[in-house]
């Protein structure tokens, strides 16, 4: 059976279809008012390409960045937030600390939901999840004329302590649907039950305040590819890397957070996996922004925090913080729709904001007049206007130089190409410099890694990317324009559980742990097998502990076993080997403690073979034409033998500068790399030494 893979992006929606052991591909318009058209239109431009039809279909695997982009712009839902009596404003006094220490003007993105639909109710647990104070149902009554006063779509409920004991945020729901049946309600207990009251409640809010607009883009998608004759499954995927059902999706959207991301991190850790690779930097930049992600021994760094809608790019606690698993990842906004000006001091800046797919970059001639990193790609003669996006968009060169010169050019007194070449400089060191500080952060090294490139903008950059981080080899994956969505077809079905209950190793309880680790496994298989019934699923672990008085706690994996008594000792050594493993030392004779357990369950990807490129018969190979490019490394303009990608086979060295082209991207080789096609239909760009030659002379 055909797999379908759907990722909608801020400039772009890409599709992807796997038929018969071949893969077809297009590239539309993002259509933000109603982005199903915009699926709906690449789905049957791929589904004509391939001459099948919706029965022919047995999956499809969908992306996208609608839940992002709500909360970024704040589009979302009119949403409430019912809270503990006397716990009103914790969700707006966050971390009480400054995120920049030195700027007295600190710019602190308001909270999802105003104080005023903040509503304070009579309950209290404690930390064992023990009533303390019994819920007054009056006050949740009072609430419904209020409901109807503002027009509530959506209410979060964030009880203190609701993690330990969630049955007052049920009760709760339960009188809202029968006051309110049209009101969506959250939980914290459902969406993020964890310790640390800040972020479970900024995540219910989140979870709420996009929920109505979610749920109403999926059911509407999936009802009409069933009314075209996709009979099939519809799976969406997560930031964590997996795949989950529709109505798990509908319930918790906040989980579809940087899907889009994800699948390019999973297709990046496959990759690796291909070519036998341990050291990964993947490098995915579309037409809105740049995703940098570190991948070690195939497998993406993984995280259960990010944040969103950061005010300062770079600033830890400048944004809204989102507690849900997700592929750990450094975003941007340096996209091909990046926009460029120079500021009052003279510097050229890039984004963060976007030209998106309406109006676009100034040349999509369709309104847009600010120039963009596109524009300086078109000036700069990477870009080919006749195939640009399989031709789905026509190009205007001219436009693309009008644009430069009034925003960069004439403020600087730089001519159209220089202009251009400066823009593709700072946005190839702003993600340089992003990616160096990501690796900092984590204490992991650049230099030894292999630059995976995908997405529709990034095999333009990535020779000048690897440079500046000096790296040796980049790879240029075969259907990299829509990497992502091909990422999305290689991901498993998979679905976490999390439960905070506190507990010291010294007084290690194995039949509490083995009641919570039973509990989390009937939930988490039940949605599994929602999706794979009768596919053989399996199980990992991961307890998040830290040294009794910390602050904060490591993850560190667990056996999957029933635990027995003694067994804390074992626990305690885990985490002692995670804890040297990080901080190259443990502290002795101090006990630890967990907080939080995870567990999650996953069935096995669907695989494809990789098909193999025949071996060149002639290591030489006629370019289709050639055309003036300005190479960074020259610093000037140069003449660029240009091929088509599809006559690449294995055994063909193309010397750089050259241009790469194929339907939905152009992969740069500057003329420091020489480049090759490999058996799984990659671009292998390898940096040529000081002292050798292009190998065609």
């Amino acid at each position: 059976m055909a797999r379908l893979a759907v990722d909608i992006g801020g400039t772009f929606t890409d599709v992807v279809l796997v038929i018969g052991g071949r893969q077809f591909t297009t590239k539309v318009l993002t259509t933000p008012m109603a982005p199903e058209d915009g699926v709906l239109a690449a789905i049957k431009k791929v589904m004509s390409e391939a001459g099948a039809a919706p029965p022919d279909v047995g999956l499809v695997v969908h992306g996208t960045t609608l839940a992002t982009n709500a909360l970024i712009e704040r589009k979302g839902a009119r949403t409430a937030l019912i809270v503990t009596e006397g716990f009103r404003d914790s969700v707006e006094m966050a971390y009480e600390n400054r995120f920049e220490q030195y700027d007295i003007g600190v710019d602190r993105p308001p909270p999802l939901v105003p104080r005023y639909l903040r509503w304070p109710v009579g309950e209290r647990m404690n930390g064992q999840g023990e009533v303390l104070l019994p819920l007054d149902e009056s006050m949740v009554e009072a609430l419904l004329p209020v409901i109807e006063e503002h027009r509530i779509e959506s209410i979060a409920v964030g009880f203190l302590h609701a993690y330990a004991n969630p049955v007052h945020e049920r009760r709760v729901a339960e009188i809202l649907g029968t006051l309110s049946p049209g009101t969506r309600i959250t939980l914290s207990s459902e969406v993020c039950p964890e310790i640390r009251e800040y972020e479970r409640q900024s995540t219910a809010c989140a979870n709420a305040y996009v929920q109505p607009l979610m749920a109403r883009y999926l059911t509407l998608l999936d009802q009409r590819l069933r009314d075209l004759g996709f009979a099939c499954p519809f799976f969406l995927m997560t930031s964590g890397g997996g795949l989950t059902t529709l109505e798990t999706a509908v319930r918790f959207p906040i989980r579809l957070v940087e899907s889009g991301p994800a699948g390019g991190a999973i297709l990046a850790g496959r990759i690796a996996a291909d070519r036998g690779l341990d050291k990964v930097l993947s490098f995915d930049m579309g037409g809105t922004t740049a995703k940098v992600c570190l991948i070690d021994d195939t497998q993406p760094l993984t995280s259960r925090t990010f944040e969103v809608a950061r005010a300062y790019r770079f600033l830890k606690g400048s944004g809204l913080p989102i507690r849900i698993p997700a592929i750990e990842m450094v975003e941007i906004g340096a996209g091909g729709g990046s926009i460029a000006r120079v500021d009052p001091m003279g510097r050229i800046t890039i984004g963060p904001d976007s030209a998106g797919a309406d109006p676009g970059p100034a040349c999509y001639a369709r309104g847009g007049e600010a120039a963009t990193v596109t524009d300086a790609d078109m000036v700069l003669g990477r870009i080919d206007a006749g195939i640009f996006a399989g031709g789905e968009v026509s190009l205007a060169p001219e436009k693309a130089t009008d644009s430069l010169k009034i925003a960069v050019g004439e403020p600087l007194g730089l001519e159209e190409s220089l202009a251009a070449f400066a823009i593709g400089e700072v946005v190839d060191e702003n993600m340089a410099n992003a990616a160096r500080v990501h690796a900092i952060e984590w204490g992991k090294g650049i230099a030894e890694r292999t630059l995976v490139a995908f997405g529709g903008a990034a095999p333009l950059h990535a020779a000048r990317l690897a440079e500046k981080l000096g790296l040796d080899t980049v790879i240029v994956p075969a259907g990299a324009g829509v990497g992502s969505a091909i990422g999305f077809l290689r991901a498993p079905i998979a679905y976490e559980v999390v439960q905070s209950r506190y507990l010291r190793l010294a007084d290690f309880d194995p039949d509490l742990v083995n009641r919570i680790h039973r509990e989390m496994v009937t939930e988490a298989r039940a949605i599994v097998r929602r999706a794979a019934p009768e596919t053989e699923l399996t199980e990992s672990r991961t307890a998040y502990m830290r040294y009794a008085g910390q602050g904060h706690e490591i993850a560190a994996s667990l056996p999957v076993r029933d635990f027995q008594k003694g067994d804390g000792a074992i626990l305690h050594q885990i985490f002692e080997d995670a804890y040297a493993h990080l901080y190259g030392r443990t502290i002795p004779e101090l006990d630890v403690e967990v907080l939080s357990w995870t567990l999650t369950v996953s069935a096995p990807a669907v695989e494809w073979e990789n098909v193999a490129n025949v071996a060149a018969d002639e290591t030489e190979l006629k370019p289709r034409r050639h055309r003036r490019m300005f190479d960074p490394v020259k610093e000037g303009p140069v003449e660029a033998a240009e091929y088509w990608r599809r006559d690449l086979v294995p055994g063909v060295v193309v010397a750089g500068p050259a241009l790469i082209v194929e339907e939905q991207t152009t992969t740069v080789v500057s003329s420091s790399f020489d480049a090759a096609a490999d058996g799984f239909g990659h671009i292998i760009l390898t940096r040529r030494g000081p002292e050798e030659k292009d190998p065609t002379q």
